[in-house]
């Protein structure tokens, strides 16, 4: 009878442990040199994660990085295609081990605190610009090459990063919180690095994922009309 609990407890345990997931939001907060107080958003979306540093306060960008990783419950590859402060990282690897515990992230040496677990989720996942409408007409365009535009959304928070993984280049980035209602997709700017003046707002779009591609319309943050097609990446 004590062998068949010990079992049933190591079934138990290991069940709940493979039932955790990296996916969602993830957040943690540090003081700077400065004392200023320095939050970090992390998201993953079950192949591809983006960090995001910036002032607590009032949301002026601090950096980014970002990439693709695979894990083996113990260890995740980072592999980046991105780094805001460090181009030198981008096509390689970092193995960093982690733990998962509940609501909790220990990565590295970085405590992290879950957010959200990537619901409610209507557009959870890692998404390419593919596709624009001019002229009344979409048209479409080639994802596979090195200059990217990647939105990536938990459940919750989002960001989007500009950049080449073949020159190292980062172009921009910016972020906060979402939401998808009754097909309107809002965002609220939480960080955005071209344009510190931007935080706080909120954007409202149209939205629509038709055979699988995310239609987004509406006006951009500088008042012009907007159609795009963004296609989900694939692990």
């Amino acid at each position: 009878m004590k062998h068949l609990f010990i079992l049933f407890c190591t079934m138990f345990l290991g069940h709940i442990s493979m039932a955790q997931s990296l996916d969602g939001a993830w957040t943690m907060v540090e003081s700077d040199r400065k004392g200023y107080q320095v939050e970090h958003t992390l998201i993953f979306t079950g192949g591809y994660f983006s960090e995001a540093i910036f002032e607590k306060s009032n949301g002026k960008f601090l950096a980014t990085k970002g990439g693709s990783y695979t894990s083996d419950g113990e260890n995740l590859n980072l592999t980046y295609e991105y780094a805001s402060n460090d181009s030198g990282i981008v096509g390689k690897t970092k193995i960093e081990p982690y733990t998962l515990n509940g609501e909790n992230l220990a990565l590295g040496k970085l405590n992290w605190t879950k957010i959200d677990n990537g619901t409610p989720g209507d557009l959870f996942g890692a998404w390419l610009i593919s596709g624009r409408k001019r002229d009344g007409e979409i048209q479409m365009r080639d994802t596979s090459g090195p200059r990217k535009t990647m939105k990536i959304l938990s459940g919750t928070r989002f960001q989007w990063i500009a950049y080449n993984t073949e020159t190292k280049q980062f172009m921009g980035t910016g972020g906060g919180t979402y939401t998808t209602i009754n097909g309107k997709y809002t965002e609220n700017i939480g960080f955005f690095s071209r344009d510190d003046s931007r935080v706080g707002a909120s954007l409202q779009f149209n939205y629509e994922v038709k055979d699988g591609d995310w239609h987004h319309s509406g006006l951009s943050s500088k008042g012009d009309p907007i159609y795009e097609v963004w296609s989900k990446r694939l692990e």
